[in-house]
């Protein structure tokens, strides 16, 4: 528990070191909101200023967890002070390790383009969107994109994923989906795509300030 440079902690009880998924998710939720909102200024404004800083955190970030230790990560402190009321959720270091070096690989990747070479292209972007999809899957469902590839260059046993996961399936009740649900959920996505056509015009009209009465209302 004491020592500087290791990844992952040792707890009794588990036979590999392990991480809190309640952190790594608050950790997530912090950098994809980051990365989006530098991405918007990009869409909107045409500024690029935001989405660098935001890089080259990014990129530190997951350096300090992967080289030194996760213990360190700014985002990971972060994330720890704010769910430390939470009970803790061991996951596998081992799998988290192998993401987030993925994350750096991509990570850098745009550092080079978008810092170094000061250029933008369909690269980056894609990159900047496969890594807005990992931190996202991470944050929202606790789902570790990047775990998923571990398999396929560790033949290890993998342990202790996120919602044990990586154990054979077996659904409680309140986990399974009826038919009836299925089709809820389908008639709603069919219903948003059919009003998106019959309410465009009305919801394309730009709103008009509430203390200010209306043009067509002056008009009349």
């Amino acid at each position: 528990m004491n020592k500087l440079i290791q990844f992952g902690e040792i707890v009794t009880g588990y036979d590999t070191p392990v991480l809190n998924e309640r952190e790594i998710r608050a950790s997530a939720g912090m950098l994809f909101l980051a990365t989006y909102t530098s991405l918007l200024f990009i869409l909107f404004d045409g500024n690029f200023i935001p989405v660098k800083y935001v890089i080259t955190f990014f990129l530190l970030d997951l350096l300090i967890r992967v080289l030194i230790n996760p213990r360190f990560s700014p985002t990971m402190i972060a994330g720890r002070l704010i769910v430390r009321r939470q009970s803790p959720e061991y996951v596998g270091a081992p799998q988290k390790k192998f993401a987030w070096i993925i994350g750096i690989v991509l990570s850098a990747t745009m550092f080079y383009l978008f810092i170094i070479d000061n250029s933008y292209s369909v690269i980056t972007g894609s990159v900047c969107m496969v890594c807005l999809l990992f931190l996202f899957f991470e944050a929202a469902f606790g789902i570790c994109l990047g775990c998923l590839f571990y398999p396929i260059f560790n033949r290890k046993k993998i342990e202790h994923c996120p919602g044990e996961v990586c154990k054979a399936p077996s659904k409680q009740d309140i986990q399974k989906v009826s038919i009836a649900q299925l089709t809820v959920l389908a008639l709603f996505i069919a219903l948003v795509f059919f009003a998106s056509g019959l309410l465009y015009e009305r919801y394309s009209q730009a709103p008009h300030d509430l203390f200010r009465p209306s043009p067509t209302a002056k008009s009349k």
